[in-house]
Formats: structure tokens, C-alpha cells, sequence
């Protein structure tokens, strides 16, 4: 029997919230503070980037199988194991005295985090199965989904300033530990899902190892370009796991790590293809936006923090926007919309100019970007997992976060080499600026070519289906 905490849904959202929130946040804490741990520890100009790849290669590499883990051995028990996992690597990572100790704990990290995201949005995918409850259980998750990247920024920057860097790794420890003592009385401790056969241990090998090649072999495109023999190599070999992964998953007689009549859902397909191109152009924003403020504009970490807080609270009211507008509109309708608003955003941070200002041109771009981003990211989920069986909502739910992060982490080495390569190697702020302004609109073309795939490829569904009697469904009150 698979977990079903419907008895306790507002607890179990809270959860799951304050789960998502603690991913989100450590995928963009560190930004702020590497200058501060590269002197601290010793690391290379190039050495410290691994702090961020370490966590991007584990996280993606591994969410598949994490996924699996939690469809075949419990989600409780695999959250549960991830949260310890992620707080200890975060103590651990605190307490680091040279490199290699960070970025073996923020691999740890990154092991924690694939094990416990797709748990975590399997149970919420679960406890509300449809109707109001969902829209805005799925609103909330979007929330602090996106939320906790903003936060993460403006947190990295105070903690930075006026504490120590290590306090970017040790302010993860109370939060897993909150999570952990929700997740113990949130989450029913029922017996794991009905075991169909032996597990796949060499897809869950091979998906795995392309994976994690093909994250490799993008985050190192800052030392190797992508027409380099070495990218092109790793690639390569990462294409070729992949496609003997397919192969296996094709012919097993054993219980397959993804089962490939998942992809065959239209909305399962159609919404993870549209939330690898957020995820790309999203985690391009961050980055060019915290380097506009601080090697353009002279803003120091702490305020360049807090000048993402009007992004936050952009998707914070996006996800409001959403929720209202779900009880209308189908969720395919929001994601054209929400990705237009986005698109259109980005097109407006693509204007910035060497002798600007926060407000001139940040402010205003951060919050159309932010509320049409807010507006995506909870039908998006609630679309990839529509018509998934029960027993495969979390291998639903890591395929949708490995998107993500896949997105994320080729959209950046995307984007960041086109930047890049208009700089010319240029610090001059103006050269430094034409290439963040075409990073970002480039971003833009990536959000529309998201809207067209959602436009053609996601069905015309109906309006929500009104939510079950209270018998069968908690109701509205209990959800926060």
C-alpha cells in the first residue's frame, strides 16, 4: 500500500513545503559566497565552481533513481532517509578545512536532496489527487519552490557579510531537522508499494552513470567549450548510456527503473520538455542578474541579495494568481500565460545598460518575470503527474525534477557561453553588460519555445473537476 496521508493533509503540504523550500534554497545560497570560500578553503578560480557542479551531479545524476527508490521502498522511509542525509552533509560541509571536504559535502547534499524531492512531491501528488485542494496544494508547493531560489540569494549574501560563508551551509541544518520532525508526524507510516518483481540494477546503473555524464559534461563547458574533443567525448558517452538505458529498459524481464509507456503521456512528456526550458532560462536569470549588480552596477553581496526579495515575493503573488485562476482556466492555459509574462520579462531584463540602476532596470523586469514564473511552476507539476498510476508518482515526480535540473544546469552553460563569447574575455563593465543582456534574451527564447510546446503538445483539458464529497477528500479548511 502506497502512503496516503489524507488524514493529515495540512500538515503533510506543510511538509512538503518546508522540503521544497530547503532544495530550492541550497541550489542558490552558495552563489553569493563563493569569492568568501575560495579564500577561506584555498580553492582555484576554477576549483570552487565544483561547489556548485558537486551538488548539480548528484542532484541530477541520481533523481531517477531516487524516484524508483521511493515508488518501491516507501516515500516516508526515502524522505525521511534523504532529510538526514542532506542535514548531516550540510553540518559537515559547515565544518569543512579545504576543498575537497565542501565539495564531497555538497555531493552528500545533492544524494540527500534526489532521494527527498521526488518523495516528497509523490506524497503531495497523492494526499490531493484532484479537485480545489489540489490547485492550491500545488500553488503552495510553487510558492516556496521558487521562493526558496530568491531567498537563497539574498540569505547567501547576509549570511556572507555579516556572519561567515560557513553559515551558508550550516543554515540547512535546522531547517532539515524541522522537516525531518514534520515528515516523522505528517506522513503515515504505511508499508511500501507492491513489489512487481526484482529491481533493475543495471538501468538503474546506466541511468544513472548518463545522467550524471551528461550533467558533467555541461557544467564543465567553463573549461572545455562544446566543440572541445573533451565535451564532445562526454556527451557522447553520456547519449550512448542513455540509449542502452532505453534499450535495457525495452527488453527487461525485471522491474524497470523507468517504465517507457510513462513518456508515451502526452502531458507527462509535453510538461517535462516545457519545464527543462524554465528550468534553463531560469537559472540563467539568477546568475546574470547577481553578476549585473554586483560587476556592473558595484552592489555589494548583502544588498545584492536583498534586491532579489521583489522577485520572491513576485512569485509568491504569481502562485496566488494561479491558484485563483485554476479554479477557471486549465492548467495549460496558465502555463501559456504564465510563460508569455515570463518571456516577456526576460525580454525587458534583456535592456539593461552598463550605466544603469536597480530600479531603472531590475525592479520592474523582476517583477513581471517573477509572477509569470510564480503562475508556472504549480500547474506544470500538476500536469506532469495527470493520468501517472498511483505506483509511478514518484518515478513522475523525478523525471519532472531531473528536467529541471538538467534545464538548469544546460541552460546556464548554454547561455553563459554565449555571454561569454560577446564579452571577448572583456571585465570592462560595459562588454560585460552586452553579454548579460544577451544571456537574458536569449532567456526569452527559450520561454517561448516553452509556451509553443505547452500550446501544441498539452491536451485541451477540461476546467478542474470540483472536488470530491468530504468523504472521499479533506476539506478546503484543512489545507493552509
Amino acid at each position: 500500500m502506497y502512503e496516503n496521508s489524507s488524514a493529515r493533509p495540512g500538515l503533510l503540504l506543510a511538509t512538503v513545503a518546508v522540503v521544497q523550500f530547503m532544495v530550492s534554497l541550497d541550489l542558490s545560497v552558495v552563489n553569493v559566497g563563493l569569492p568568501q570560500m575560495a579564500a577561506g578553503l584555498g580553492f582555484s578560480a576554477l576549483g570552487v565552481t565544483w561547489v556548485i557542479h558537486a551538488y548539480a551531479l548528484t542532484f541530477g545524476g541520481l533523481l531517477l533513481l531516487g524516484g524508483k527508490a521511493a515508488d518501491r521502498y516507501g516515500r516516508r522511509r526515502v524522505l525521511l532517509l534523504g532529510l538526514a542525509l542532506f542535514g548531516v552533509a550540510s553540518l559537515l560541509g559547515g565544518f569543512a578545512q579545504e576543498p575537497g571536504q565542501l565539495v564531497a559535502a555538497r555531493a552528500a547534499q545533492g544524494v540527500g536532496a534526489a532521494a527527498l524531492a521526488p518523495a516528497a512531491l509523490a506524497l503531495l501528488t497523492s494526499a490531493f489527487p484532484s479537485g480545489k485542494a489540489r490547485i492550491r496544494a500545488f500553488g503552495v508547493w510553487s510558492a516556496m519552490n521558487a521562493a526558496g531560489g530568491a531567498l537563497g540569494v539574498l540569505a547567501g549574501g547576509l549570511l556572507t557579510e555579516y556572519a561567515s560563508w560557513r553559515w551558508v551551509m550550516f543554515v540547512n541544518v535546522p531547517m532539515a531537522a524541522i522537516a525531518l520532525a514534520m515528515a516523522w508526524r505528517g506522513v503515515a507510516a504505511t508499508s511500501p508499494g507492491v513489489r512487481t518483481g526484482r529491481p533493475d540494477v543495471l538501468g538503474a546503473v546506466l541511468a544513472t552513470a548518463g545522467m550524471v555524464a551528461l550533467v558533467f559534461g555541461i557544467v564543465r563547458t567553463d573549461r572545455h567549450p562544446w566543440t572541445s574533443a573533451t565535451t564532445l567525448a562526454t556527451l557522447a558517452a553520456a547519449l550512448l548510456l542513455l540509449a542502452v538505458f532505453v534499450l535495457v529498459e525495452r527488453r527487461t524481464t525485471r522491474e524497470p527503473l523507468l517504465r517507457l509507456g510513462l513518456l508515451a503521456n502526452r502531458s507527462v512528456a509535453g510538461a517535462n520538455a516545457y519545464n527543462l526550458l524554465v528550468g534553463a532560462a531560469m537559472a540563467s536569470a539568477f546568475y546574470f542578474a547577481s553578476l549585473y549588480l554586483q560587476r556592473v552596477l558595484g552592489t555589494g553581496p548583502a544588498l545584492t541579495g536583498l534586491q532579489f526579495l521583489p522577485f520572491a515575493l513576485g512569485v509568491v503573488v504569481g502562485a496566488v494568481l494561479a491558484i485563483r485562476l485554476g479554479y477557471r482556466f486549465p492548467a495549460r492555459t496558465l502555463l501559456i500565460a504564465g510563460g508569455l509574462l515570463t518571456a516577456a520579462g526576460f525580454a525587458w531584463f534583456g535592456l539593461i545598460s552598463a550605466d544603469g540602476t536597480f530600479l531603472a532596470d531590475i525592479l520592474g523586469p523582476s517583477i513581471v518575470t517573477s509572477i509569470g514564473f510564480g503562475m508556472c511552476l504549480g500547474p506544470v507539476v500538476s500536469v506532469a503527474t495527470i493520468g501517472v498510476a498511483p505506483s509511478e508518482t514518484g518515478t513522475a515526480s523525478g523525471l519532472l525534477n531531473s528536467s529541471r535540473q538538467i534545464g538548469a544546469s544546460l541552460g546556464l552553460a548554454a547561455l553563459g557561453t554565449a555571454a561569454h563569447d560577446r564579452t571577448d574575455s572583456s571585465v570592462a563593465p560595459a562588454a560585460l553588460n552586452d553579454g548579460y543582456a544577451l544571456g537574458l534574451t536569449l532567456g526569452a527564447g527559450l520561454l517561448f519555445a516553452a509556451v509553443v510546446i505547452a500550446a501544441v503538445v498539452l491536451r485541451r483539458t477540461e476546467l478542474p473537476a470540483p472536488a470530491p464529497s468530504p468523504a472521499n477528500e479533506p476539506a478546503p479548511s484543512s489545507v493552509p
